[in-house]
């Protein structure tokens, strides 16, 4: 097989059993999905969207969370992992926004990754989801399932080789919708114990299939 004879495999595969894939994580703005997909690092959606109930009834937009202090914010989202440099991240890139971008989430990779706690993974994710832009945003999941399904090479050791590679073999108009097919397939077939392989219909090809 190809390796676009496998591109075109899983792409097909992926696009049948997840035609409405999307992100879970609940947000009402571009501002709020930026602070959950902060807040998403070393955390699951569930408990990001149960944390983001609360802390958007208190600061919906850029300018309120700027007026927050940094104590406030870590209160309303404890329950996260790492919430001392979060909370910190947070209010700083809200008084970013409202200071150099009048409270509007920027739309392109340079000025994103100059907000403080915003790299490049959460950068990819707000193009992808939120500006609807070709990204290729690489998670443990996206991550684990390219490795195991071999769409990227053996020597393919960082998410920013994985984000090249996928990126120049999934066609443009479809990358930010196979972000979404890679990741959840990862999250709930694909996992990282006891993956469902036997219901599986990439079992055929994956590197690292379990007998189950």
């Amino acid at each position: 097989m190809t390796i676009k004879q496998r591109y075109e495999k899983v792409i097909d595969y992926l696009s049948a059993l997840l035609p409405e894939a999307k992100s879970e994580l609940e947000y009402n703005s571009d501002f709020q999905l930026l602070v959950a997909v902060v807040l998403s690092a070393q955390c699951t959606d569930k408990r990001v969207n149960i944390i983001t109930k609360e802390l958007f009834a208190h600061y919906p937009t850029a300018f309120e969370m700027a007026q927050a202090n940094e104590n406030e914010i870590f209160t309303l989202i404890k329950s996260c992992s790492y919430p001392n440099s979060k909370a910190k991240h947070i209010l700083e890139l809200s008084k970013m926004l409202v200071t150099d971008f009048d409270g509007v989430v920027p739309n392109t990779m340079e000025q994103l990754t100059k907000l403080p706690g915003v790299g490049r993974k959460t950068a990819n994710v707000m193009l992808a989801v939120a500006f609807d832009k070709p990204a290729m945003p690489v998670d443990t999941h996206v991550f684990r399932v390219a490795h195991r399904l071999d769409l990227v090479s053996k020597s393919c050791k960082t998410p920013e080789e994985t984000e090249r590679q996928l990126t120049a073999h999934i066609p443009t108009e479809k990358l930010s919708l196979a972000h979404h097919w890679l990741l959840l397939f990862g999250r709930y077939t694909c996992t990282a114990r006891n993956p469902k392989c036997s219901t599986c219909g990439l079992a055929s090809i994956c590197t690292d299939k379990i007998d189950n």
